[in-house]
């Protein structure tokens, strides 16, 4: 019980003393994008009971449905909040001397080690359950249900590496850079489509976010600019091409791919997808005012900082709540199957979501320690403080650089291997052992740091 109360009272703590400078409406927008994300999946998930316990989406069979996607289709706003992060945190640890190996190795620190927790007891789960006598497809099933908010959290780390790159490439063009990646989007997306080969519009994995990411950016230079009266019209123009690009044009109206469609908007990411997120980035600046206002009292404030102090626990575990929500309410018979998109169906989305955030309340009070944790990484401080963090790394600057890229391909690995037991505790053994072996040469690094920077 210790843990979660010192979360709590961390998380008091910190919205107490919040710097007046930060920009708290940042903060909203990043537990926003996650909340919303995680109460899309859970409504999408439909539990089937027979021979075992399967799952599916609900928007195979619901194709009204499909423009609500526009709502809960909110990670281009978890990327433009990171670039705007990044930023902020580059042009601090730059003033403080740091450089870019001291700021990825704080940076990392975040992401990886809640996702190192993760991997670990979901191949744990995998492994025991299988040698307990469970059926390895279903354990498969399981696992690659459950690390699907990997996918995004590739593309994510991607961008973290390469963002002391693109920060610099945004000091020296600015806005021009995010306007040649959306024509660049849309030439790539145009031969794809022309083309009909997809493997035309696949660098779009990586495109469309960084985009939005370098928006991020510039939104970090100007975060006062304009008014709501052009944001709102800009924004009403983006869902007229929107509409255009979907209800009239080539690409699908749901912004999440669909079983059994010839095509999606999020693998790889499309033109659409794009407009979307630059809509709703016109959205946010129309509302940054009165949501700005209302987060200078107390409680919203403390809400927001709850939730991202676990946000990423809450990302990578939220499927995982759906799937132990799926067995305890499903698989005992406590709630009833009725026809998917029947009345009686969608009344019972009511108490399936309260049911999977209470489980995944609990998730967050044991696991989410972890990550509060690791705050901004007390390694990244103090290296922000040095003029160069090589010598604090005494030599294993090399090192640092090729665990960096290690952890990446492990982590893609794991992430990108799609159904199936593809080892012993489901996950690909090589690219588990990678991810794992080059996350604890990046650890060491931090701790090294933070010892010679300690004695310093």
């Amino acid at each position: 019980m210790n843990g979660p109360r010192r979360l709590l009272a961390g998380m008091r703590e910190a919205a107490e003393h919040t710097p007046a400078r930060r920009d708290r409406y940042i903060d909203l927008l990043r537990a926003l994008a996650i909340v919303l994300v995680a109460v899309g999946h859970w409504l999408m998930v439909v539990v089937e009971t027979g021979d075992g316990i399967d799952g599916g989406n609900a928007l195979a069979d619901l194709p009204w449905a499909e423009p609500l996607t526009w709502f809960f289709q909110v990670m281009p706003v978890f990327f433009l909040v990171g670039g705007y992060s990044h930023a902020a945190s580059l042009a601090s640890h730059r003033r403080k001397g740091g450089d870019t190996t001291g700021w990825l190795l704080g940076r990392t620190d975040r992401l990886l080690r809640p996702t190192t927790l993760f991997l670990c007891l979901w191949w744990a789960a995998a492994f025991g359950a299988v040698s307990l006598g469970a059926d390895p497809t279903i354990v498969g099933l399981a696992v690659w249900a459950a690390t699907i908010p990997l996918w995004f959290l590739t593309a994510y780390l991607a961008v973290v590496l390469l963002a002391p790159a693109l920060y610099a490439l945004h000091r020296r063009f600015g806005a021009a850079v995010p306007a040649v990646l959306v024509g660049l989007v849309a030439v790539l997306d145009l031969l794809r489509l022309g083309s009909g080969v997809p493997v035309v519009g696949e660098a779009n994995h990586l495109l469309v976010w960084i985009a939005l990411h370098q928006c991020g950016f510039v939104l970090y230079d100007h975060p006062g600019a304009g008014r709501p009266a052009p944001w709102s019209g800009l924004t009403v123009l983006g869902l007229a091409l929107l509409c255009a690009l979907t209800v009239f044009g080539p690409y699908p109206v749901s912004m999440v791919d669909v079983p059994g469609a010839e095509m999606g908007n999020a693998s790889p990411p499309s033109l659409a997808l794009l407009v979307l997120g630059l809509t709703q980035t016109c959205l946010a600046l129309s509302l940054a005012g009165p949501a700005r206002r209302l987060l200078r009292a107390g409680g919203p404030w403390t809400a927001v900082v709850g939730v991202n102090t676990v946000v990423l626990t809450l990302f990578l575990w939220h499927m995982s709540a759906a799937i132990l929500a799926g067995v305890l309410l499903y698989g005992t018979g406590l709630l009833p199957q009725p026809p998917v998109g029947s009345a009686e169906w969608l009344l019972l989305r009511v108490p399936w979501v309260l049911g999977v955030s209470a489980v995944m309340i609990v998730l967050l009070a044991l696991l989410g320690p972890v990550e509060a944790r690791t705050g901004p990484s007390g390694a990244g401080r103090r290296a922000g403080r040095l003029r160069g963090v090589g010598a604090a790394l005494k030599g294993r600057t090399v090192v640092v650089w090729c665990a960096l890229p290690a952890a990446f391909a492990g982590f893609a690995w794991c992430a990108l291997a799609g159904p199936g037991m593809h080892g012993a505790g489901a996950l690909p053994t090589a690219g588990f052992v990678l991810y794992l072996g080059a996350a604890a040469v990046l650890r060491e690094a931090r701790r090294s740091v933070a010892r010679d920077t300690g004695r310093g």
